[in-house]
């Protein structure tokens, strides 16, 4: 599938394959892209400095979380709603049959009853205040789209339906109807400056929930966290990435752009586009700051960002100032990788 990223309001395709063997919320691939957004914002028109850009990127990711709760709720909310739409039609004056006899399969899902009893999202829940109550002609309107699609159809039409089959109905919601939802994406944007481009990297974080989720998890099964290692006694390594990362790059900008010009063949610095030097910057502050991560990786990473994120022309760019880069890093002793296996 394709999730769609923005930045400044530019949509661009990341190809995701799902395969159940994550073993974090946000990889790292997603914390470099979170850390890119904010070097862009800082150089656009951004923070005064590098601490308040720090504390407005660490809140980013706590919004990012937010939003996941927030996604979950909204699920409950629209089985709520056809539970309640059963409810009132039994009440009517002269019920159909079809509406004495509902078809109660969707507010029978499994994986729904797991989510509603699961303690840590309703504490989450809590703790965000999140009340659909002055929403409710869009969920209703959510609901009807909901009834109407066809994996929805063929998951009500089913002899049995397994527990698999209830977690697929749900991943079929989000990513087929909810990420097509104009009216819910506007919706989440008028609540949170943070969370316009954040809608689909959500999509990515409830996929891996969904998929992970097992039929033995119980009341007290807490969500995933949005770091692998959120919970560790010594400390987050991927928060401490993300905060390196981001300060490192500013506070080496001019120093990097002397770099990136002198191996830019000829080119102005205010010439290449910005998020180019952005991404090399970035890279380059990985190959000299972070001793346990390979170069290969490195390269790698931001190759791929490069085809997402900037110009058709990028890749092929970007790639050439890094190689170079690499010869002469590794020549000079700036690069000095430790740890099994990164000796090179």
């Amino acid at each position: 599938m394709s999730i769609f990223l923005g930045i400044s309001g530019i949509l661009v395709p990341l190809q995701l394959k799902f395969n159940g063997s994550f073993t974090s919320m946000l990889s790292r691939r997603f914390l470099r892209i979170k850390v890119m957004q904010a070097i862009y914002a800082f150089q656009q028109d951004g923070p005064e400095n590098i601490n308040t850009g720090e504390k407005q990127l660490l809140t980013s990711l706590d919004k990012l979380y937010e939003l996941f709760v927030y996604q979950l709720s909204l699920v409950l909310e629209v089985c709520d709603f056809a539970r309640r739409r059963i409810e009132e039609s039994k009440l009517k004056f002269l019920p159909t049959p079809e509406e004495l006899n509902p078809n109660t399969r969707f507010i029978d899902n499994k994986f729904l009853a797991q989510l509603y009893t699961n303690r840590d999202l309703q504490k989450k829940i809590d703790a965000s205040k999140i009340n659909w109550v002055d929403e409710e002609e869009m969920i209703r309107k959510l609901f009807n789209q909901m009834r109407e699609h066809e994996d929805y159809i063929a998951y009500m039409a089913k002899p049995l339906a397994t527990y698999q089959d209830d977690k697929l109905i749900v991943e079929s919601l989000f990513v087929k109807l909810f990420a097509d939802s104009e009216l819910l994406r506007s919706y989440y944007e008028e609540k949170s400056l943070y969370w316009t481009d954040d809608f689909d990297i959500t999509l990515m974080m409830l996929v891996k929930t969904i998929k992970g989720y097992k039929e033995s998890y119980d009341d007290f099964t807490p969500l995933p966290t949005l770091l692998k290692d959120e919970n560790d006694p010594g400390g987050s390594e991927d928060l401490r990435f993300v905060k390196q990362l981001y300060r490192k790059v500013l506070m080496h900008e001019d120093e990097y752009n002397t770099v990136i010009a002198s191996h830019a063949d000829n080119w102005e610095l205010d010439r290449i586009a910005m998020m180019d030097t952005i991404l090399i910057k970035m890279a380059i502050t990985e190959f000299v700051e972070f001793t346990s991560i390979p170069v290969k990786v490195t390269l790698n990473e931001y190759i791929e960002l490069s085809k997402s994120f900037s110009t058709p022309k990028s890749k092929v760019f970007i790639n050439g100032v890094l190689d170079k880069l690499i010869v002469e890093f590794r020549a000079s002793g700036k690069i000095a990788k430790t740890g099994r296996g990164l000796l090179e």
